[in-house]
């Protein structure tokens, strides 16, 4: 592509404006290890809710929502969609315990709930685990989106693309901390938000194209756009939708949408300056990554089907992109191609903003687990904080490398998305009744994190068999709970004093610690600032944020799609829902 020498201007301004943010935040960042991690838990609210949707905002999103449009339409996008069920369990359920428990880290919970050597093991091999071999794959899947990316906008190679990006990110990452992260993930959304609507506004107008009226009515286009599935056809139906809302959101566990909230988000809640805002935080993240952000990437992923219906024709435009790995996630970087100069050093900038945003919240969180839950507690314990800034910033850089190097090696968006889900399902529901069940234990976690393991990696290497992915993840779902809820019954509970500690810190729902509280003299009543609300008030809450997010998010489709009466119709529902959650709330 032409790069007018003003795109290079705007894409040099924004590494430029990046790199100063994280220098103003290393004068705090270093000073000591919650600083660095959690930002001195004095970030405001609105602002830990911004970089939680920042660092979703992936520059692999979009490529991922783009190969589901074009396969399964608009209403495929339920595959992460129904992951709102989650979110708002965290926001008005989890959020407030994870804020009580005071932790640096969500592996830090597994020594304040279990107790022994098991519950050690399972903190320190999770540190490992997640801190390195999720987190790598989870980066790589987002450099392999800049590399695709940047192979069509600017004609870099696989190595130059993660050689650039990771120098830069690395940078600020290691030197301001999660405060540097935070800082720069506001900056970076604002961008990326603009510079996506512009794009979807142009392309859009493209003669091409000609409009919303044609882009909807043309027959490429035209049997993608529901917003549900066809119920009359199963086959569409139960892997697009039902699958989803039924078993998926509560029993897979997958990054940034973990039942019961954990690691980035979790992170983001630790760092929040109470509970209230600990609550509001994941609010904003959750109506903003649902309901604000979708929409400019659908409809790029609808005018690609009239642009480039087919895979050859992304292929004939770019006879220079390695065959290897064109997809149809590649469709979406093909679209922007078609910017002209000015507006496409902003699009340029923005995805190259998403991707940092991810990447660097990564390295933070990932490094958090090696410094704290790792190095600190198993290798040197009396480590100063100097120390473990720096541990933390060269575990940073490692990260980084291990992540790149992994990205040479992958195809497709949606590949790695198929294989965390198959990795977490079944780890779901144990995540979300840890905090409420007294009788799960360190080796419920330890039997759950193995099976679903070797069960993704039976799928993965040695499965030859016909299986959709959403039978394997039910499967998958099925045997690891069967197997981490056997090992519940059969190990010996976690001690009493532990239970008992973490119920007078926690103060969860009752119902499922009654065996631990009859008769023990050692529980420590609520005082007045803890709040005492009822599972089923929580659960109402949950509902109506569900139905306020969604039917905002049809709201806005609808009304693309110029159906007035449906879009009228999913705006009053979710302004009465949107106020009967801040009347239940406030009550």
């Amino acid at each position: 592509m032409n790069i007018s020498s003003f795109d290079w201007i705007i894409i040099v301004a924004f590494f430029v404006v990046t790199l100063l943010i994280g220098l103003i935040a290393s004068k705090k960042a270093g000073k000591s290890t919650k600083d660095f991690f959690l930002s001195g838990q004095n970030m405001p609210w609105w602002l830990l809710g911004v970089s939680m949707v920042a660092t979703t905002f992936s520059a692999d999103t979009p490529n991922l929502v783009t190969d589901i449009v074009r396969k399964n339409g608009v209403a495929g996008n339920w595959v992460w969609w129904a992951f709102l069920l989650t979110g708002m369990a965290t926001v008005f359920i989890y959020s407030k315990l994870w804020r009580r428990s005071e932790i640096t880290t969500d592996l830090e919970f597994y020594e304040l709930r279990y107790s022994g050597k098991a519950a050690s093991f399972l903190r320190g091999f999770r540190s490992i685990y997640l801190g390195v071999f999720f987190n790598v794959m989870i980066m790589a899947t987002v450099l392999l989106a800049g590399i695709k990316i940047s192979s069509i906008m600017l004609g870099f190679t696989a190595i130059q693309t993660v050689l650039i990006v990771s120098l830069v990110t690395v940078v600020y990452s290691s030197l301001g901390g999660l405060r540097g992260v935070i800082l720069t993930d506001f900056f970076q959304f604002i961008l990326s938000m603009i510079g996506m609507i512009a794009a979807a506004i142009y392309i859009v107008n493209l003669p091409e194209i000609g409009g919303l009226n044609n882009l909807i009515s043309h027959p490429n286009v035209s049997s993608k756009i529901n917003l549900i599935p066809d119920f009359n056809d199963l086959n569409v139906a139960i892997p697009l939708f039902f699958i989803p809302i039924a078993v998926q959101w509560w029993s897979a566990w997958y990054p940034g949408a973990e039942p019961g909230g954990g690691g980035y988000i979790a992170q983001r809640m630790l760092s929040a300056k109470d509970e209230k805002d600990a609550m509001k935080a994941t609010l904003f993240f959750n109506a903003a990554h649902y309901a604000l952000r979708p929409w400019p990437w659908i409809l790029i992923a609808l005018a690609s089907l009239i642009m480039f219906p087919a895979l050859s024709d992304i292929q004939r435009s770019f006879p220079g992109i390695d065959p290897g790995i064109i997809e149809d996630d590649l469709a979406f970087p093909a679209m922007l191609s078609l910017l002209p100069k000015g507006l496409l050093g902003l699009v340029i900038a923005a995805l190259i903003a998403a991707l940092m945003s991810t990447i660097s919240t990564h390295l933070n969180w990932g490094s958090s687990y090696m410094v704290h839950d790792f190095y600190v507690r198993f290798i040197n314990p009396e480590a100063s904080q100097k120390t473990q800034v720096t541990i933390g910033r060269i575990s940073t850089l490692i990260l980084m490398i291990l992540a790149a190097i992994l990205a040479l090696f992958l195809t497709n968006a949606m590949q790695a998305f198929n294989i965390l889900l198959q990795i977490g399902a079944g780890t779901g529901l144990l995540f979300l009744l840890r905090w409420f069940w007294w009788r799960i234990n360190a080796y419920s976690e330890i039997a759950a994190m193995i099976a679903s393991f070797a069960i993704a990696l039976y799928f993965e290497i040695f499965y030859t068999g016909a299986l959709e992915s959403y039978q394997r993840m039910i499967i998958g779902v099925g045997l690891t709970s069967f197997i981490w809820i056997a090992t519940t019954f059969a190990t010996r509970p976690t001690s009493k004093e532990r239970l008992t500690s973490f119920y007078n810190l926690i103060h969860p729902h009752d119902l499922g610690w009654k065996k631990v509280l009859h008769n023990n003299e050692e529980i420590i009543p609520r005082d007045a600032g803890t709040q005492k609300n009822s599972l089923a008030n929580e659960i109402l809450l949950m509902s109506l944020g569900c139905l306020s997010i969604y039917a905002a998010l049809f709201s806005t489709g609808y009304l693309l799609y110029q159906q007035f009466v449906p879009f009228a119709i999913c705006l009053a529902v979710c302004i009465i829902s949107s106020i009967s959650i801040f009347k239940v709330w406030k009550n």
